[in-house]
């Protein structure tokens, strides 16, 4: 089959060439390695640190990875080959050259960024638009599906092939971040991407499967609980639901578990902006709120709503964090949807 060349690099007006050619060439001179990306990962931050991990090693680095937090990450990504993703900083974290993937700040690194300070170099690579360019040297393309997306460019960049494990990798990014390719950020070269990635061995069914259609029973019931929670206002254009710890304990699930429920929320006729307010568990320090919002307006950008409370993303899907109490936030995100819905009418 012939496929269509798929161009490299995307660039926009917030990158340049010279940032791809910069990271290009830290990349290389580089000797060791630290990939990292935020907590409680997606399947784009996951794909796009495994990614990252494959292409150095591929050019013979030595690289270690990181996840910061304790929470077990979500079984839909179990069949990944996240053996390695260490918990805890290498005792050589301050020899080795940061990478990070997939995050927008360097809060969202974790609670502790001193390692970032202690490395001799931070590479920052990501695709939210309101990326705040922490790194050293920064590779932010907005305009890019997912950061899979980008790892693709960087992978033709550094000469490495395109093998099966590297291509699922990828495709994992790439078909998540895109909400299988429903969302509007999905853009033609997504599907030429996706074309290319099918072409070198990708498991497409195999990935849906793991991915979307191996649910296990607690994450369902967690579910239920959210729709339960879940409350209309102006008509229902605004829809917010929240999860309590008791959720959590009386399904038997996990934080993690928690990931996709918001997605559900999109799905209820009328709606234009969704939240989903959850009680982290007790370990996991910081704010006691954690909050996703999801627009299904292009001209309504959550993430303006979410960097009132120090957060951010994309402008359809972002998240901040929050001391509460819960009735302090929906008027929080409910005085932020009426001020964006004011600010989108002529």
């Amino acid at each position: 089959m012939s496929l269509i060349p798929v161009p490299r690099p995307n660039l926009t007006m917030t990158t340049t060439q010279p940032d791809f050619a910069a990271v290009i060439d830290a990349l290389k001179a580089g000797d060791r390695f630290l990939v990292t990306t935020h907590e409680n990962p997606d399947g784009d931050a996951l794909g796009s640190l495994l990614a990252m991990t494959s292409a150095l090693r591929a050019i013979g680095k030595d690289v270690a990875q990181y996840l910061s937090g304790q929470s077990p990450l979500p079984a839909e990504y179990s069949f990944l080959p996240l053996a390695e993703l260490s918990r805890t900083l290498p005792e050589d974290a301050g020899a080795r050259i940061v990478v990070a993937v997939d995050c927008a700040n360097e809060r969202r690194l974790g609670p502790d960024t001193a390692f970032l300070e202690a490395a001799p170099q931070v590479i920052d690579i990501d695709h939210h638009h309101d990326n705040t360019r922490f790194g050293d040297v920064n590779l932010i393309v907005a305009d890019a599906s997912s950061t899979a997306e980008i790892m693709r460019d960087i992978v033709a960049a550094l000469d490495v092939p395109l093998t099966r494990e590297l291509a699922e990798q990828i495709y994992i990014g790439l078909v998540t971040d895109t909400g299988r390719f429903q969302y509007s950020n999905t853009t033609p070269k997504a599907h030429r991407l996706a074309a290319e990635l099918v072409e070198a061995g990708a498991d497409v069914n195999g990935i849906f499967q793991a991915v979307y259609e191996t649910v296990q029973l607690p994450k369902l019931k967690l579910l239920g609980r959210a729709l339960e929670h879940a409350q209309p206002y102006e008509g229902g254009r605004l829809v917010v639901a929240h999860l309590y710890r008791s959720d959590f304990t009386d399904a038997g699930a996990t934080e993690p578990f928690s990931e996709g429920v918001i997605d559900y929320l999109r799905q209820a006729e009328g709606a234009e902006v969704v939240g989903l307010i959850r009680e982290p568990p007790p370990h996991a320090g910081g704010p006691r709120w954690r909050v996703s919002l999801r627009s299904r307006r292009e001209d309504i950008d959550v993430s303006a709503i979410a960097r009132g409370s120090g957060g951010g993303g994309h402008r359809q899907a972002a998240g901040f964090s929050h001391d509460g109490p819960l009735e302090a936030i929906i008027e929080f995100i409910h005085e932020g949807f009426l001020a964006a819905d004011a600010a989108a009418r002529p």
